[in-house]
């Protein structure tokens, strides 16, 4: 396993850097003196970007980059306006036998994805005590391995980042079982299997590098969207494992109302008490990611940006500390 030698966040100008880095963004642009042609990029790993050049431009070097691409860079930190970048003196695309861990490329969950398949499966899937939905689910988890570990639950926005969506998952998990604890009349696997399936075909919907970095939605993602691909996969399953068409339907009802409202993708609204309570921990759950991943962009007493994901609110660091927060 390779590891980082130095996190961008710990750059110093004068320091001489071998490392790798993921691209970010990358351009061909010609000086507006002498009309010499380089390469723009903006580099980054999990701790932030920087701005980064590479003059010295040979022919195989103009075609040879793309955004999302691990590569291995080496130059120099220089202060340039005031602000550091990186001149690039050699770089390549990372070969397949240089494995590097990818938390520390991108911003990733901060539970092992491993962990989370493994706490959910155990601790909510297995143990549901109606047949029918426990096979749905299972069988649908299951077979998604492989993409659940680095997935994230949207392109931006919340939990956009590696393990998102298991992370999302779990975290809603989390919260339906405290409310299940004070409404015991709720059904907890209906609603257990609607909030672990409410977003699974985000895998069909778009996309992902095993970074997590999404770069574009499928052509079916497109058109149809999770909520229908979720269904359409929902009903194959159920009748693959010969679970109650009814059942199936409930589970398919959670998935097609769990955004509420008709402008955001759901044409009904919930119609059961396990798919209103699924629409609000959903709700919750991004809401609270979006604050917290907004506030730590902020110091104590100051406000941020209009933001568009939160109807173009803007969000208030307050000087208080959550009990998971050290005081500043």
């Amino acid at each position: 396993m390779n590891i980082k030698t130095k996190n961008i966040c710990d750059y110093k100008p004068g320091e001489r850097i071998d490392d790798f880095l993921v691209i970010k963004k990358v351009d061909l642009k010609t000086t507006n003196q002498g009309g010499k042609k380089y390469l723009d990029f903006i580099l980054g790993d999990s701790t932030g970007e920087i701005s980064a050049k590479l003059w010295e431009l040979k022919d195989e070097h103009v075609d040879a980059f793309a955004v999302n691409m691990v590569v291995k860079v080496r130059g120099t930190v220089i202060l340039y306006q005031n602000v550091p970048q990186f001149k690039v003196e050699l770089i390549r695309e990372k070969s397949e036998d240089e494995d590097i861990e990818a938390s520390s490329l991108v911003t990733s969950a901060p539970i092992e994805p491993a962990l989370m398949y493994d706490t959910i499966l155990a601790d909510y899937i297995l143990g549901m005590t109606n047949d029918d939905i426990r096979n749905i689910t299972e069988t649908i988890f299951t077979e998604n391995r492989e993409f659940l570990m680095y997935y994230p639950a949207a392109k931006r926005n919340h939990h956009s980042i590696r393990g998102g969506l298991l992370y999302h998952v779990l975290t809603m998990l989390k919260i339906g079982e405290s409310l299940a604890a004070i409404y015991p009349q709720v059904n907890k696997d209906l609603l257990f299997s609607g909030i672990i399936l409410h977003d699974m075909m985000k895998i069909k919907e778009m996309n992902s590098s095993e970074l997590g970095i999404v770069d574009e939605y499928t052509v079916e993602g497109t058109l149809l969207g999770h909520i229908t691909q979720g269904i359409k996969n929902i009903s194959k399953v159920a009748e693959r494992v010969g679970a109650d068409p009814e059942t199936a339907v409930l589970i398919e009802h959670m998935l097609l109302s769990h955004h509420y409202e008709p402008e955001f993708g759901s044409p009904v609204r919930p119609m059961f008490k396990e798919a209103e309570l699924l629409h609000h921990i959903d709700m919750i759950d991004a809401r609270m990611y979006d604050f917290t991943e907004i506030e730590s962009r902020l110091k104590p007493g100051t406000f941020s940006e209009y933001i568009l994901s939160l109807d173009r609110r803007r969000v208030y660091r307050t000087k208080l500390s959550g009990s998971g927060e050290e005081n500043q």
